[in-house]
């Protein structure tokens, strides 16, 4: 039996619950994995140096073991972030840590302690099977899935499920990832396939979606209101062309950084107006490794007040982490936000606390999204409200060099992975609603 049978099932348009249900499941399916044995391949690189092209496998892996509470899921594509970035180069450290980790909580997680790690956070596909005591999905429905996986045994997590002592990114601190023809998810990470879209473009929003989402919108992050003025790095990107939709969306004011004049016609082309390219302008917010220029945060606050008639940053939608924070600190107004969800440019943070604590500014960790801010950013979609920022998509045998790119800052927005399906433009059911946002859908296929 090959996925062949399924990919059939899924192209046809007479296809029921019950044939889904009735498909036999491959022995074994191909997965993007990581190998344990390989984990110290980079020892001694620079980051920069290090290559996934070397240690991203395509492998025929075993199909596992279907739990309670979960479903496996006919994955038709996925996309590249960079949490497989750095379950690629081995950074911060290796992710088979989690692995063991998980693995030592019961008898049934042990199935993801193995010397390969299936990779990937995103995927668009149809439900084959689900486990014991899933009533809300069945075989055959088309779907999305969030990358949330949570215990709930623990009370800490009730109010807010990122707080669960058991929160895990799944396909980068789990297991049997989106990255790959089959993937096994715990099906509360289930939502509804935005209709209108692609199975390319339904998988692209998934993670960056709503963790813009929570960190710019949601109350657990900085609470955007309308009038705010948001400074957004890396706007055009994989997490910034999503904050930045949101803050048009929402009646905020997006300033928007970005590193070409390419990148600021993406931002202007989503409609924002106040856009500082840093690299024509010549921003060097370190005068080396060690010493931070405090002039350059004042000749950036003064650009940026430039756009915003002369009021200061409401919330920095922070990302880059060690290259821009003390800048980001700097420029908020007095009483304002910092909001971090990632530190690409290196995790060792330094800034002046006395711009900080002097001016009764908060830094809020932001990381991914709970159960309903995930299924609140999915609606967006869904809704054409939000829209996918798809620029290019591989095929998954090519995912190692989506990931060298991606590592590599050679992308624009998202890109996507076809895993089963065969072409580019399926999965679209709701024509209408594409018709009214197609140059939405693609304006980011079009640079």
């Amino acid at each position: 039996m090959t996925t062949q049978a399924i990919l059939d099932a899924i192209q046809s348009p007479d296809s029921t619950s019950a044939d889904f249900a009735a498909l036999p499941l491959p022995e074994s399916y191909r997965a993007i994995t990581v190998h344990k044995d390989e984990t110290e391949m980079f020892a001694g690189l620079e980051t920069r140096d290090k290559d996934p092209r070397k240690s991203i496998h395509l492998d025929d892996v075993p199909l596992p073991e279907l739990g309670p509470g979960e479903a496996l899921v006919a994955v038709m594509a996925s996309s590249v972030n960079y949490n497989s970035v750095w379950t690629s180069i081995f950074e911060p450290l290796s992710t088979f840590g989690f692995l063991e980790r998980y693995g030592r909580l019961s008898e049934l997680t042990k199935r993801h302690d193995l010397p390969y790690h299936i990779i990937g956070s995103d995927l668009a596909g149809v439900v084959l099977r689900t486990g014991p005591g899933v009533n809300s999905w069945k075989p055959g429905d088309e779907v999305v899935a969030h990358c949330l996986s949570v215990e709930l045994e623990s009370s800490d997590g009730h109010n807010d499920t990122m707080l669960d002592p058991e929160q895990r990114i799944w396909g980068f601190e789990t297991n049997f990832g989106g990255l790959a023809e089959i993937a096994l998810v715990k099906s509360n990470q289930l939502m509804p396939k935005p209709g209108h879209l692609s199975w390319e473009e339904a998988a692209a929003p998934g993670l960056v979606n709503s963790t813009a989402y929570r960190q710019l919108v949601s109350r657990n992050g900085a609470g955007m209101k309308q009038g705010d003025n948001v400074l957004i790095w890396g706007a055009s990107g994989g997490l910034g062309s999503y904050a930045t939709q949101f803050a048009l969306a929402g009646g905020a004011n997006p300033i928007c950084v970005v590193s070409s004049e390419q990148k600021a016609d993406i931002c202007r082309s989503m409609g924002a107006e106040a856009i500082i390219d840093r690299s024509a302008e010549g921003y060097k917010f370190w005068k080396d490794e060690r010493t931070q220029d405090p002039k350059e945060w004042k000749r950036f606050g003064k650009r940026i007040r430039e756009f915003t008639g002369g009021e200061d940053i409401d919330i920095v939608f922070e990302h880059p982490g060690r290259e821009t924070f003390g800048a980001s600190v700097f420029v908020t107004r007095k009483g304002g936000t910092i909001t971090t969800c990632a530190s690409t440019s290196g995790y060792m943070h330094e800034y002046d606390n006395r711009y900080l604590w002097m001016s009764l500014k908060r830094i809020i960790g932001s990381h991914f999204a709970n159960y309903r801010e995930a299924w609140e950013a999915n609606r967006l979609i869904a809704k054409g409200k939000i829209h996918p920022t798809l620029s290019k998509v591989y095929a998954l045998e090519e995912t190692g060099q989506a990931a060298y790119d991606v590592h590599r800052n050679l992308h624009q927005g998202k890109v996507g992975v076809l895993c089963l399906a065969p072409q580019e433009g399926l999965g679209v059911r709701d024509e209408e609603l594409r018709a009214k946002h197609l140059d939405a859908i693609n304006r980011f296929r079009n640079i």
